[in-house]
């Protein structure tokens, strides 16, 4: 799609998903064994046939930089690429004063390619999404902008943009994190909210962000300024995403922000769920990401032990030698000893876990060693004392920690 641009915003700091963020940026974050969450957005827009994106980067982007360069670097394709961009402070010295800000200050960046389009899409979700659906629905309104939505259940929708829509998809209202949400008329147990994607009209984003960028009174955040600034003057629609339909998958809509811990922990469960509501295998929908060179994953019995695995995705380069590994996700290069029990846990990869562990309701960074005989996730008081743990009592090994050595 000629016509289009994509700016993906991937600048995200993600304090609430510390420690994993504490030397990479959100997007980077390692998630479901073999990919990083920026994969998702980026699986949907190239499966979409828009191939012509750029991601904005600003916090710890080594990590980021790296897996695009290794796995997303596009070459030989006339008029494709997927480049990341970093921070320039090209208008001043500052960094993005927000998510508006973050396009005005790459501006030139659009006009160069002079799109009919621009998306403009968040990179920390997990979802899948035909783009082009929404696209078309964007144009048979004759939208500024659309921005795309889905029903969920009011408790939650506070932490989101809350949308109000006429008949004919129009929004008619819009507040970014009400502390009282607005539910859907005739349904007082929803409330519909914004997924943090947006299609402009060029001409029309343009407009809006040097406006924006003039007002000392703007945060220059599309949800706090832009949208609840041009909704009543322009053609704002929202587009329900519980429409979009991808061949091959399931009817319900599955969307989810991994924005703390427990909602990381929990995307990651649904994975291997008995029937998972986020299916990682469909042919039709091919899910994209870095492949290190690696052997197959290896199941090894030994003298005393037999290698037991259940409801579990163990990826390329892992041992498992004489362990129980059940309902858990396992990174590359992870290697489990003899007697050791693993459950319900999420390993990132390059992890160690010696002889008779056992690990319960865990996410356990990369590069972590520990020692034979460790038990985590079984005793609160003293996971309190040694790590982080959620609200929801799962427990967090940092990154590149020697556990009981």
């Amino acid at each position: 799609m000629s016509g289009v641009i994509a700016m993906i915003l991937a600048g995200g700091e993600g304090t609430r998903l510390q420690p994993l963020t504490v030397t990479r940026s959100k997007p980077a974050v390692p998630f479901g064994g073999s990919y990083r969450l920026i994969d998702f957005v980026l699986n949907n827009f190239v499966n979409s046939d828009i191939i012509r994106i750029f991601v904005l980067t600003q916090f710890k982007s080594q990590s980021l930089f790296m897996h695009m360069k290794k796995g997303w670097a596009v070459s030989g394709i006339p008029g494709c690429f997927i480049d990341p961009i970093p921070a320039q402070m090209r208008m001043g010295k500052r960094w993005y004063d927000g998510t508006a800000d973050a396009i005005y200050q790459n501006l030139g960046f659009i006009e160069n390619r002079n799109p009919e389009h621009v998306c403009i899409f968040g990179s920390d979700h997990v979802y899948k999404m035909d783009i082009r659906q929404m696209l078309n629905y964007h144009t048979e309104k004759k939208a500024a902008l659309t921005v795309s939505a889905l029903k969920m259940p009011i408790n939650e929708a506070r932490a989101f943009g809350v949308i109000e829509v006429d008949a004919t998809g129009r929004m008619i209202g819009f507040e970014e994190k009400p502390k009282f949400p607005k539910c859907i008329p005739g349904d007082p147990e929803h409330a519909l909210v914004s997924m943090g994607n947006y299609i402009f009209e060029a001409q029309t984003l343009y407009r809006e962000l040097h406006s924006d960028a003039e007002s000392i009174s703007s945060t220059h955040d599309f949800g706090r300024d832009i949208i609840p600034d041009m909704f009543p003057r322009e053609k704002v629609y929202v587009y329900d995403f519980s429409t979009n339909h991808i061949s091959g998958e399931q009817s319900e809509a599955y969307w989810r922000d991994v924005g703390n811990l427990d909602a990381y922990w929990q995307t990651n469960m649904d994975l291997i769920a008995d029937k998972p509501k986020f299916y990682l295998y469909n042919p039709s929908w091919a899910l994209h990401t870095y492949y290190p060179p690696l052997p197959p994953a290896a199941f090894l019995d030994t003298e005393s032990h037999q290698t037991k695995i259940s409801q579990s995705m163990i990826s390329a380069g892992s041992s498992i030698k004489g362990a129980t590994v059940d309902h858990s996700i396992l990174g590359f290069n992870c290697e489990v000893d003899c007697g050791t029990k693993i459950c319900d846990s999420v390993l990132l990869g390059d992890v160690k876990i010696g002889d008779g562990c056992r690990i319960r309701r865990a996410i356990i960074d990369k590069h972590v060693e520990i020692a034979p005989g460790v038990v985590i996730g079984e005793d609160p008081e003293q996971d309190r004392n040694l790590f982080t743990v959620s609200d929801g009592g799962i427990v967090v090994v940092p990154k590149g920690a020697k556990i009981g050595f």
